[in-house]
């Protein structure tokens, strides 16, 4: 998912907007939930953490930094630290789809339909969180005001 959400925000016109911040919020959680969940993945050096994990903690502090100058409008952080962010994300792609041994590619040999279902999964979650975003917020409804009381004016025409 955030694989395809990252280049949507980044290539939109309009940065900081509502549908901006709820994208990138959206973003920000599916590239939280991958980093974290790499701590678990142990398979080259089994039992052990590898170099592959100072990346995922080296992420950690980019998307904290990033995240950290979206909330106080520091916008040359935020950017930078976003794109690189993404461009990571799709060097740990390119480097888990074109390596053979790699799961990617071995689902893609021995389970392709559930792998392309998993990608139509994280597509279709992404366009329902641009989708989602999109929608203009409903405007409140206030209370509406007593009316005030207005003198009448038929007793003061009678005099």
């Amino acid at each position: 998912m955030a694989l395809a959400l990252g280049p949507y925000n980044l290539l939109r016109r309009t940065k900081g907007d509502r549908h901006h911040r709820l994208v990138g919020y959206a973003w920000v959680v599916a590239m939280y939930l991958a980093v974290i969940s790499s701590f678990a993945i142990r398979s080259l050096r089994p039992g052990h953490f590898s170099w592959i994990h100072g990346l995922s903690a080296f992420t950690f502090v980019t998307l904290t930094l990033g995240l950290w100058g979206a909330i106080t409008h520091h916008t040359g952080l935020h950017r930078g630290n976003m794109i690189g962010s993404y461009v990571g994300l799709v060097g740990a792609f390119i480097g888990a789809v074109v390596v053979p041994s790699r799961q990617i590619p071995q689902w893609a040999r021995h389970s392709p339909v559930p792998l392309a279902l998993s990608a139509l999964l994280c597509v279709a979650l992404a366009v329902l969180v641009i989708v989602l975003a999109r929608r203009q917020p409903r405007p409140r409804i206030s209370p509406r005001p007593e009316p005030t009381a207005t003198p009448s004016r038929s007793s003061s025409a009678s005099r």
